[in-house]
């Protein structure tokens, strides 16, 4: 026994090292216990404090987002892998709220649902953390709609204006062309100040990456920021891309820049919010959705505004997209998602197999800004296009029973198919405004109506091609003023048609 003798200098310098680096901190952490997880679900008890929206993080380093928070547990989705979450594991509240980065450094990326990148360009730099959702702007912080937001597409411009700080939905069956017009408009936005979020909620992998190409063909997405949530990933990505999107625009917005906002599209997150309502045992109503989708959608629509000028006067448009089943537009997501906005693009399935692309309907179709968001050039160019084309719409329908028709309701359907011809527009080929004010102007003045029907499009090209070559200034005008007199029009596209007209009736001899 006397071999084993106590060193206490050994004892001590082992102790002092050991704790050299111990701080005491006197810290108390919430932690829960998982009570229950399965499809993407987890059930955990303790917490009392947590918030809704925070953020848990369990045992494995996965995220949890807390939703349900009732008297024993607490419902929380798993942003992440679920596998690796076990009955009985401890849970950590964060005590931080959801969010993502926004700012200019997510332009030219493809991000996730959790603004997490994807196009292997590396971390995202010159970004600040936003919280994902917030209180929209009150009423007394914005202002009416006025200044146009141009989608280039003649159809929408002119007779569906949209104005910066609108939410005009984009309503149809599937393949009607929704997202073209979506991706047209942020096409067209290249130079006018006007950043983008395009949100892909529940796409397959391999059509957004096509959407994106497109997007880098044309030159856009040195603006535009993608947001992604496939159909591969789980429910509560889909739930929350959106209003990832929109808290990308709002930090422009709140900054007094212009942004736009494209959520293709809402139906594919309602039945996302759904499944996860399911699962999280919250009480089915109408169509098997819980009663709150439709604030699912309203809080995220009300966010996009027009700010006073003393909040800097900067705006969000929304671009909202809903596919109907069948044309119909009174199930319970459409007639709530047409109620919030203001004003609807409808695109009928009948009208795109007939040719007609965009397949615009013009009589269910409309802008609840209206004109407000016109340049006065815009609005002496359109004249009474809408009606007459309504009045069109109903000869067509009269004259397929073969009727005999007056000279003055021929003359009205023979406009009608040539303004129709005018309207047609081919995929991602915007259209200037101030080209579209001459194009216009010339079938709502009457010039197309001697010139046949096959003939439409060219006419439309030459005069183009006209205008720019010796006209130019008053193409410039138009841009930059907004305005143009309507006799310095008249006599420029008279000039042209006289002369096309000769062309086309000159015999092929001559």
């Amino acid at each position: 026994m006397s071999d084993l003798k106590l060193n206490t200098e050994e004892i001590t310098a082992a102790l002092q090292k050991n704790l050299k680096d111990f701080t005491p901190d006197l810290s108390k952490q919430q932690v829960g216990v998982v009570e229950e997880v399965g499809d993407g679900i987890a059930r955990v008890s303790g917490l009392p404090m947590v918030a809704v929206n925070e953020m848990l993080e369990f045992e494995s380093g996965t995220i949890g987002l807390a939703l349900n928070l009732d008297e024993d547990f607490i419902g929380a989705v798993v942003l992440g892998e679920v596998d690796v979450i076990e009955e009985g594991q401890t849970v950590k509240a964060t005590g931080s709220i959801l969010s993502v980065p926004v700012g200019d450094g997510l332009l030219g990326r493809v991000v996730n649902a959790l603004g997490e990148p994807l196009d292997d360009k590396g971390a995202i730099t010159n970004s600040v953390r936003r919280r994902m959702e917030v209180q929209a702007p009150g009423i007394t912080g914005r202002k009416p709609v006025h200044e146009p937001l141009q989608t280039g597409i003649k159809s929408v411009d002119s007779l569906i204006p949209v104005g910066r700080g609108q939410r005009e939905l984009i309503i149809g069956d599937r393949k009607t062309g929704k997202t073209t017009i979506a991706i047209d408009t942020i096409i067209n936005q290249k130079g006018l100040g006007v950043k983008c979020i395009y949100v892909a909620i529940g796409q397959k992998a391999s059509t957004v990456a096509q959407t994106v190409a497109t997007l880098e063909e044309f030159g856009a997405m040195e603006y535009t920021v993608v947001v992604v949530a496939a159909a591969s990933e789980p429910a509560p990505f889909k739930y929350l891309a959106p209003y990832a999107g929109c808290a990308m625009g709002q930090e422009w917005m709140d900054n007094g820049q212009h942004a736009l906002v494209v959520y293709d599209d809402l139906s594919k997150q309602a039945e996302a919010y759904r499944q996860m309502a399911l699962l999280l045992r919250r009480p089915p109503g109408r169509e098997a959705y819980p009663g709150d989708v439709f604030y699912l959608h309203s809080r995220l629509l009300e966010r996009a505004a027009k700010l006073s000028d003393e909040k800097g006067a900067g705006s969000l448009t929304a671009l909202p997209i809903i596919e109907t089943k069948a044309g119909d537009v009174s199930a319970y997501i459409p007639t709530n998602v047409i109620s919030i906005t203001d004003g609807q693009i409808y695109l009928q399935d009948d009208l795109f197999k007939s040719g007609i692309r965009p397949a615009v309907d013009v009589g269910i179709s409309v802008s609840r800004v209206g004109s407000a968001a016109q340049i006065p050039a815009m609005k002496t160019a359109v004249g009474t296009l809408k009606a007459d084309l309504q009045q069109f719409r109903e000869l067509e329908s009269f004259a397929a029973f073969g009727s005999d028709l007056d000279a003055v309701s021929q003359a009205q359907l023979d406009r009608g198919y040539r303004l129709t011809e005018l309207l047609k527009q081919g995929i991602n080929r915007p259209m200037s405004v101030q080209e579209q004010v001459v194009s216009l102007y010339a079938g709502t003045s009457g010039k197309l109506d001697e010139i046949p029907i096959e003939d439409v499009n060219r006419f439309e090209t030459e005069l183009l091609e006209y205008m720019n070559s010796r006209h130019s200034d008053l193409l410039s005008k138009i841009a930059s003023e907004g305005s143009v007199p309507e006799e310095e029009l008249e006599s420029c596209v008279s000039a042209f048609a006289s002369s096309f007209v000769c062309q086309w009736s000159a015999p092929s001899g001559y």
